[in-house]
Order: C-alpha cells, then structure tokens, then sequence
C-alpha cells in the first residue's frame, strides 16, 4: 500500500513522490546507482549502510526478489528512490516483489521521483545528506531540518557495526556443485561488512574460509596460522577504523598474504601510510571502467565507494596498479616489500564482470607461495 512521501535534501530540494515499504522517516547520504540491473544485491550490500539509493534506471521491481541473490541477511539500505515501481514482478526465479521484501525488512521507499534532475543535482552538488519519509511521520520543514542536522558519513566508522559478531567458517562456492579447492590453507577474511558473493569467490579459489569479526586482534588471527588475509568491502569512512588499520600494519611486518577489496582496499592502503578523501559523488553502479596501468587491459567492473585512496600520498614502497577510466582516480595498489595488494572495484558473479577474478587468482598463487615458507 502506497503514502504521501517526500525526499528532502540538506541544500533545501524537495521531491513529492508515492512510498512503499515501511511508513516512516530515515536520514542519511543519498548517493545515485547507475547499475541496469541487480537492484536486490545492491540493497542488501552492507556497503550501502546509512546512504539512501537513488536509481537512474527508470523501472525498478521488473524482477521481484528470490532467495538466492541477496549479498547480505538484510537490507542495508536506509531507503531507495526510483522513477516507476514495478508492482508486478514476472521472473521465474521471483517469490515475493520488492514492496513486500522492503515490508518484511521495515524499509521506506519512494516512487514517482524524476531521478534525472535528482542525479543532476547530486552530480553538481555532491552527495548530501537526505530525508526520506512518510508525510504522515514527517513535514516538510522537519525533513530538511533533519537532512541538514545529519553529521554525514565523514568520520563514521560503520564497519564494525555491520560486521559478523562470530568467527564462522565459509565453504560455499559461486555454483551449487563447487567442492572445495584441493590446495586448500588457511584463510582469514576480516568482516567490514562482506558481500556473500565475495565469499563465495574466495571460497571457490581457496577452499575453506574462516570469517572473523572487524575487531578481531592480529594475535586472535595469528594463533589460526593463516597462510593469506582477506580485507573485505564495506561501508562508511575508512579512517576511523583504527583497530583494522593497527591490525593490518602488523600482517604486513610478518609477510602474510593480504588482498583487500573496496573499503579493505582503503584500509590497506592507510596502514601502508597512504591517505584518503571524501569523494564528490562516489562510484556506484555496475558499469564503471577500470585499467591496469601495465598491461592497459580495461576491466568493466561494479563499484560502490563514496572514499578513495589519494595516489598523490603513496609513499614509495606502494605502486599503483589500477585507475579509473571515468575520473582517473585510484583504483588499485600493490606492495613492493610485502605480499599485499589491493583493489578497488567489487569482484561479481554471473551474469555480469568476471575479469576481476584474475585478482583471485594472483591471492590464491601468493597463498600457495607463502605456504611453501
């Protein structure tokens, strides 16, 4: 059942539109999505904890929502925008629609929204701080107060609230019949919010992975004898999250294997005494092309970062590996005194980019090197 909403932003933009899904109000970053498909694995992404979603692809719900595509137990979304709702899903994978899933999860969603000019707005001004909600729970005026007195994600250590709060072992591979890889060792995957996907993968190449809390000490991890160290994706600002960054400056003394992706990426690259910034308007969507600065291979890939490590700050022993082919930014680093490496861009399934999984392969050969140690 549709409500009167309203999408406010800090700089005062009002949008008028039909909700769906939980009647209330959220505040949080509103970000924009160019991805033409995958609308649940992208609302389940933990990564996007505490952003509002905006899609640029005009229908949205065309699919409805299986039980096989979520990246994550829940929406992470703090609401979705979209230009026209599909209320009645046709795929023969779907068993319930996406107004009920929001339903199920208490998540607020607003349809009738002319996602252009909001893009447009975004693309000049930046991500901003946004209310969504019903206007049965909220005015006008209180949700441009609320979008405005929001801190933003500046600063906000989010990892560690979305992360396992148990060690848990992963064996489960991208297809049904994957079995275990045969040169199997020890692998410890940090949680800051990990896509199920990415495990996935992982678990494809190396066998059995041992997935552990955000906070989880160097010496915890240690007493595993891991033989490589995974730095997942996640969200919020990677600067604050201290103890991962302690943590990861010691993995890197002792010369265990490391591979971080997106914000694991980030971490990385702070414990190697790099810095990061606050994009514009962050990489979101499933299209984004990225080059490897040797090779010159351009790889399609799915991105969703609102930070970003500055290439100006790497000190000599880190190189660039990749860039983007949109804005130049940095997109991937690797360690020339130490095992590690990391990219930016998250590794996806089929259908969609498998590129990226030769950086899966170049872990797995590191892994088998240090094994040998």
């Amino acid at each position: 059942m549709s409500f009167k909403s309203i999408l406010a932003l800090e700089d005062g933009s009002i949008f008028y539109g039909e909700g769906f899904g939980e009647e209330k109000y959220e505040v949080a970053e509103i970000v924009f999505n160019t991805s033409m498909t995958g609308y649940q694995e992208i609302i389940t992404d933990p990564s996007y904890k505490k952003q509002i979603i905006t899609f640029t692809h005009p229908h949205i719900g065309n699919t409805g929502i299986n039980d096989e595509d979520n990246e994550s137990s829940m929406i992470h979304a703090s609401g979705i925008v979209v230009n026209n709702l599909c209320t009645k899903p046709s795929n023969w994978r779907s068993n319930k629609s996406l107004e009920t899933f929001l339903n199920e999860q208490g998540v607020i969603a607003i349809s009738g929204i002319n996602t252009r000019k909001l893009t447009k707005i975004i693309r000049d001004k930046g991500s901003m701080n946004c209310c969504i909600g019903s206007l049965s729970k909220i005015s006008e005026e209180d949700a441009i107060k609320e979008a405005q007195s929001f801190s933003g994600l500046k600063g906000l250590d989010l990892a560690k609230g979305v992360s396992t709060k148990l060690s848990y072992n992963w064996n489960e591979g991208v297809w049904p019949d994957h079995k275990p890889a045969s040169h199997s060792h020890p692998i410890v995957a940090y949680d800051f919010g990990v896509k199920t996907n990415i495990l996935r993968l992982l678990s494809d190449h190396l066998g059995e992975i041992i997935v552990v809390n955000a906070e989880t000490s160097f010496e915890e991890v240690m007493k595993l004898s891991p033989k490589g160290i995974f730095l997942s994706n996640g969200p919020g600002d990677p600067e604050p999250c201290t103890y991962a960054i302690e943590n990861i400056k010691k993995f890197l003394e002792v010369k265990v294997p490391i591979f971080g992706i997106c914000l694991g990426h980030q971490l990385l690259a702070l414990a190697g005494g790099a810095k990061t910034y606050k994009m514009k308007f962050g990489h979101h969507g499933a299209n984004h092309p990225v080059q490897n600065i040797l090779s010159s291979e351009v790889m399609i890939t799915s991105q969703n970062h609102g930070f970003s490590v500055d290439e100006t700050s790497l000190p000599d022993n880190i190189k660039p590996s990749y860039i983007s082919l949109f804005d130049n930014s940095l997109q991937g680093i690797e360690f020339n005194d130490a095992p590690a490496f990391s990219f930016q861009g998250h590794p996806e399934a089929s259908p969609g980019p498998q590129e990226i999984q030769t950086l899966f392969n170049k872990f797995t050969s590191m892994v088998d090197e240090y094994a040998k140690t």
